[in-house]
């Protein structure tokens, strides 16, 4: 029975078939076990994807096996690289789960690799040398929100693009202008880039507590990111930025049209063919426009998700609802953003800044101005 779990040796090994490369073939069987298994589990095809990748870049730079890996290995394989924290351990946990497949008696790999190999994997990873998480948030230190001028920088260059082209009469005014239009977009809805790619026109709907917005009074963000291989997490998202919703209702009612009939799909954003447009178009136009405002390299698409929360907060917005609008499950995430934290932090630093004024009520130093 045990041999018949999804991704067990015995349903993916051909018995009795002689190799004449054992070791390799050997390999992709694992990873096709592996990659069977996932599947059983409902994984999304992009992270079995992004796993097995890992494992072949491991594979790559030991020269080895799985069988023959040992910590050291993983250890000078990670010395090497210079990566982010959440980096190193997403790698380090693809080795650590590939590992414990195999080895795990209910799949039979072990028994699999002594019967061809004469050898049999093992778990190289460890409390002692793998990396823990620890922090609520392990991105770049560098990374940041933008600041209102940098943000209105940015803003600026994507508009006079469009403004550049339109008068020189050449082709692609209409891309700048989707391209413009988006970053608005993704900043004045804190949405993730891959949670703006896969936009349809469809996922904007009335709010009945702000009809005045019209049909772009909120956002159904349907592939939000997704929780231990759960499918990607729903949420909607209230319009709170006027502006952006004048911005988008002209895109939608003006300029996507013009891509014509044909072609024309549910898609939000549609590239020349009428596909939708990629994860990484987006940020290859972000660096040109962040180049062409002057602002650091370090800032990426996610940093306009960054501002969104800093700059709500800052407006003086609950902070539970700015938690709910970009899908944060615990606050602690989305204090991160932003230098201001919470109700209870807000309290204390105005009861320090009072004692250091000289007022010993806050209440009575606010009266005083």
């Amino acid at each position: 029975m045990a041999r018949r779990t999804a991704g067990s040796a015995a349903l993916v090994l051909v018995d009795g078939a002689i190799e004449l490369h054992p070791e390799p073939a050997l390999f992709e069987a694992m990873i096709e076990g592996w990659r069977r298994q996932h599947t059983a589990r409902r994984l999304s095809p992009a992270i079995t994807v992004a796993r097995v990748r890992v494992l072949r870049r491991f594979q790559e730079f030991s020269g080895a096996w799985p069988w023959q890996w040992r910590s050291e290995q993983l250890e000078a394989w990670v010395a090497q690289g210079e990566w982010a924290h959440s980096t190193v351990r997403g790698y380090q946990g693809s080795v650590a789960l590939f590992l414990d497949f195999v080895c795990d008696p209910r799949y039979g790999w072990r028994e699999a690799c002594m019967e061809r190999i004469g050898e049999v994997p093992t778990q190289i990873c460890h409390e002692g040398n793998t990396a823990t998480h620890v922090a609520d948030y392990e991105g770049r230190p560098e990374r940041r929100p933008l600041t209102r001028d940098e943000l209105q920088a940015l803003f600026d260059v994507a508009d006079d693009t469009v403004a550049e082209i339109a008068r020189s009469g050449r082709k692609g005014w209409l891309a700048a202008f989707r391209d413009a239009t988006l970053f608005k977009v993704v900043y004045a809805w804190g949405l993730r880039r891959r949670e703006a790619a896969m936009l349809d026109v469809g996922d904007f709907a009335a709010n009945p507590a702000a009809p005045e917005l019209g049909r772009l009074g909120t956002c159904h963000v349907r592939y939000g990111k997704a929780m231990k291989g759960s499918p990607p997490r729903r949420r909607q998202v209230a319009t709170v930025m006027p502006w952006a919703a004048e911005v988008l209702e002209q895109y939608i009612g003006d300029l996507r049209p013009r891509y014509g009939p044909p072609a024309l799909g549910p898609a939000l954003w549609l590239t020349e063919r009428g596909g939708r447009i990629s994860a990484r178009r987006i940020d290859e136009r972000f660096a040109a426009y962040r180049a062409a405002a002057g602002l650091a390299a370090e800032l990426s698409v996610h940093s306009l998700r960054h501002s969104y929360v800093s700059h709500l907060i800052e407006d003086g917005v609950d902070p539970l609802f700015v938690q709910h609008q970009v899908g944060h499950s615990w606050a602690s995430t989305t204090a991160v953003y932003t230098s201001v934290g919470s109700d209870h932090k807000n309290r204390m630093l105005r009861a320090a800044l009072a004692r250091a004024f000289g007022a010993d009520d806050p209440k009575n130093e606010e009266e005083q101005r």
